[in-house]
């Protein structure tokens, strides 16, 4: 959630963010009116407890029927008491409610939706396959040729959006991997295996919960969800944690299966496994002050940039527009890779700055870093980078490489995890 002080001390930088995001500004006032509530309840309650005492001390020195006259009102304001102490309760779950309800303050991501995100960069040059002389095959194509995806076979054991991945299919999986994990470690990150099952807390802390409905799969009988990003089980590796400052950043590097319904995607990208319910990722976590976590964002992308450098791709980064943001990202820069059949790009990857908003509902903090100043503890910043999701990128290194006679150029960066140069058809 957001900073409390901002919202009471500039609560028009609110409503702007929401503007940007194409949001309705009525979740300020409604904070705002639950905050005053709440300190109106505080006041009473602590005014009635203070009454209390008072009466207490009276009841002490008094005697007879002065005592007995004392001690009914002392039973009536015990009920008063008691009264403005639920209220007070109540107020405080309805403004906790109202804060939560608020998404992270997006000052620098560009106003509007999916379509208005700001083209940072191209990097690399889509391969012109008509001037090669040859009609580019679709990876659905591609991988029934290799011996490397098989749709059917998912489609008759689990449904739509399943597949299974095959010989040099499940090859590739391992290789995208295994090279994803070798660079972060190279790069210093920590190498996790994360549960894909998380409790509520970590869902709602940060702030997947509103998307239940739409997107995650929950078990019912044990409370738990299925991730649709190891980012969920890394926010709240540290919860409840108070952090050194001197061990930040803390960087992971984390592998888990992830799930998603794809409840509001029907029609799009049924055919093949660029949009399905189960896929692997490699995800970049970290855990930072705010004040560097910009530069480590940037940092986050370049990073991203590198591991696609590596599969030789055609690629361009766009700084997502504000109404297309999650709830807990202040901005996000995504890479999209050419898809050659389909004639455009498609995201591989993501990186976002949540600043405090998850660290905040998780408490997640860190001591000052001058024991003496009297700052105490301050709410870390969080931040997120997809290494790899693996089935987008065995789309795009698929038809991004293929050959003529259905066979695919290996990336060198992947030979030494394949084992060889070319990944030949085994049927024509």
């Amino acid at each position: 959630m957001i900073d409390p002080r901002i919202l009471r001390e500039d609560p028009d930088r609110v409503r702007a963010s929401q503007q940007r995001r194409g949001a309705s500004s009525d979740v300020v006032d409604r904070a705002l009116s639950a905050d005053s509530a709440r300190r109106a309840a505080i006041a009473d309650f602590e005014a009635k407890r203070a009454e209390q005492k008072q009466m207490g001390k009276k009841v002490a020195q008094a005697k007879g029927e002065e005592k007995q006259q004392l001690l009914a009102e002392v039973k009536d304001l015990a009920a008063a008491v008691k009264e403005a102490e639920a209220a007070q309760g109540v107020a405080e779950e309805e403004w906790k409610a109202a804060l939560k309800a608020i998404p992270n303050i997006a000052d620098d991501a560009p106003p509007g939706g999916e379509d208005d995100f700001v083209l940072i960069e191209k990097v690399g040059k889509p391969r012109d396959f008509e001037a090669e002389g040859f009609e580019p095959r679709d990876h659905v194509e591609l991988g029934k040729m290799l011996g490397a995806i098989d749709l059917e076979r998912g489609a008759k054991v689990s449904g739509s959006r399943f597949y299974f991945l095959t010989g040099v299919g499940a090859e590739l999986e391992f290789a995208l991997i295994n090279l994803a994990m070798e660079q972060a470690r190279e790069a210093g990150f920590t190498q996790v295996i994360a549960p894909a099952l998380v409790r509520p807390e970590a869902m709602a802390g940060t702030g997947f919960l509103d998307q239940v409905d739409d997107g995650v799969y929950k078990i019912e009988d044990d409370d738990l969800y299925l991730v649709g990003t190891s980012e969920v089980p890394m926010a709240a590796y540290h919860s409840d944690e108070i952090l050194d400052p001197e061990t930040l950043p803390l960087r992971y590097a984390a592998f888990s299966s992830c799930f998603r319904k794809e409840a509001g995607s029907a029609g799009k990208d049924t055919k093949g496994i660029i949009r399905v319910h189960q896929f692997e990722k490699v995800e970049m976590f970290v855990y930072t002050t705010v004040e560097d976590s910009y530069a480590e964002h940037q940092r986050l992308l370049e990073w991203e940039k590198a591991f696609l450098d590596k599969l030789e791709l055609a690629y361009q980064v766009i700084d997502v527009a504000a109404g297309d943001l999650g709830p807990s990202a202040l901005r996000k820069f995504d890479c999209e890779a050419w898809i050659p059949t389909q004639g455009k790009y498609r995201e591989l990857t993501s990186a976002s700055n949540c600043t405090t908003f998850q660290a905040r509902r998780l408490d997640i903090r860190a001591r000052a870093a001058a024991p003496d100043s009297g700052a105490g503890t301050t709410p870390v910043a969080t931040l997120n980078g997809t290494l790899t999701a693996v089935t987008r990128a065995i789309v795009a290194v698929l038809e991004t490489h293929q050959q003529p006679d259905g066979s695919v150029r290996v990336p060198k960066a992947l030979q030494k995890w394949l084992g060889r140069e070319v990944l030949e058809p085994i049927q024509k």
